[in-house]
């Protein structure tokens, strides 16, 4: 039978408050490693040792977008998914897709409430919105799990089990990440973040002024019927360009997305599945590449936070002002979770969620109580606000120490 949890802290003699200081150090042992990593990527940006340059960071998060975090989702997700494991765990996308649109909603009440300097409205909706679904619950499952007195059995088990949950929810924070977040921190149109125009960016289609350096030397008539079928398919394919366009269909289709795509669709597959993903298939070399770059994505964009924080979380914070700092932080740590309780305890009445796997439980709250994604700062230094982005990150994770482990002694009261 569940307990509450007054009755857990009242009962000192069936060890509560040894398990509240458990699962404090469970919460803050795996930000004390974001920290560490984090702290390695200031050092190499410092001017001291100057390895990261801004340059160097921007080229970074590029390879994490376009080249690690793809290999990452297709090895951890087309290993552990099966058709049967995407019937039971359809949830936990349909939970991550739910805390998007909840703490949007609650990143929309606070940013009317505090209204945050101009251009940083939706930039203080989606840093309140977006939160870390993968690499913080990663670490923090291992460190969960490793200890053999974890609440959730063997340890192995538990974090296999853990990291199949996170990583099958991964592809749709890519997903949500490619599509909303990269347009909702666009900068304001023909402007930066700075408040300066963007005059001297070239266009993507120059119009031609006539200069005589552009006019072709030769011209060569042809007949009218071949004129007039050029001109249709001409216009055809403008019409397709302009339709690709209009749905932002290229934004839609990138490497996190393919490679999603791509690990559900061998990984539901049997024969698929054990010529390219089992450790004794024939391809597994690839898998296993794709695996050890996978590995690499957490540091990598890890180190490319802290570089951003070189010149320390004034230099963005005096952009936002204390008021919208603190409002996110507030906002993401306190009024997030709440909200993410409610979904989840809802779904489990109506049936969603698989009876008597409390760790499967643990993973779709634990979606909700992240601090903001490091992988929107990555979009926000792409974007042009990435100082900003840093300095909100900054401050978000050192008052996620206290705001996580307080929600997981919560999470844990209430599952056992």
């Amino acid at each position: 039978m569940q307990r509450s949890l007054l009755e857990i802290i009242m009962d000192g003699q069936s060890g509560g408050e040894k398990s509240i200081l458990a699962s404090m150090k469970f919460a803050v042992l795996p930000i004390a490693k974001v920290f560490t990593m984090c702290f390695m990527g200031f050092l190499m940006a410092s001017k001291h040792v100057n390895i990261l340059p801004a340059n160097g960071r921007k080229l970074l998060n590029g390879l994490v977008f376009s080249l690690l975090l793809p290999c990452l989702i297709f090895s951890q997700l087309g290993r552990a998914i099966t058709l049967q494991k995407l019937v039971e765990w359809w949830f936990i996308p349909v939970n991550v897709i739910l805390g998007t649109i909840s703490g949007s909603l609650v990143g929309l009440i606070v940013a009317s409430i505090v209204r945050p300097p101009y251009p940083y409205f939706k930039f203080t909706i989606i840093h309140i919105g977006i939160g870390n679904i993968g690499n913080i619950p990663l670490v923090l499952i291992a460190a969960l799990c490793r200890d053999k007195s974890n609440p959730f059995g063997d340890s192995s088990k538990c974090s296999q089990d853990g990291n199949a949950y996170i990583s099958f929810g991964q592809w749709v924070g890519a997903i949500v990440l490619y599509t909303y977040v990269f347009q909702m921190l666009a900068p304001p149109p023909g402007e930066t973040f700075d408040g300066t125009e963007e005059e001297d960016l070239p266009t993507k289609n120059p119009v031609n002024n006539g200069a005589p350096e552009q006019v072709p030397l030769l011209t060569f008539e042809e007949p009218g019927t071949t004129r007039l079928e050029s001109s249709k398919q001409g216009k055809l394919i403008s019409q397709l360009w302009y339709l690709v366009e209009k749905l932002k269909l290229k934004q839609f289709f990138q490497p996190p997305i393919i490679a999603s795509i791509l690990a559900i669709s061998i990984g539901t597959v049997p024969f698929l599945k054990h010529f390219i993903l089992k450790d004794d298939a024939p391809l597994f070399f690839f898998t296993d590449s794709c695996l050890i770059l996978g590995e690499a994505m957490i540091p990598c964009i890890l180190l490319a936070l802290g570089g951003n924080l070189v010149d320390g979380p004034g230099a963005g914070s005096k952009k936002l002002g204390f008021r919208t700092t603190a409002a996110i932080i507030f906002g993401r740590l306190v009024l997030v979770p709440p909200a993410g309780l409610g979904i989840v305890t809802m779904a489990d009445k109506l049936g969603f969620i698989p009876k008597g796997d409390k760790l499967f439980k643990f993973i779709l709250l634990l979606q909700h109580s992240m601090p903001t994604s490091v992988l929107s700062g990555a979009v926000a230094n792409l974007r042009g606000c990435g100082k900003e982005s840093a300095a909100v990150l900054f401050w978000v994770h050192i008052f996620a120490v206290f705001s996580m482990a307080g929600w997981i002694v919560l999470y844990l009261v209430i599952l056992f």
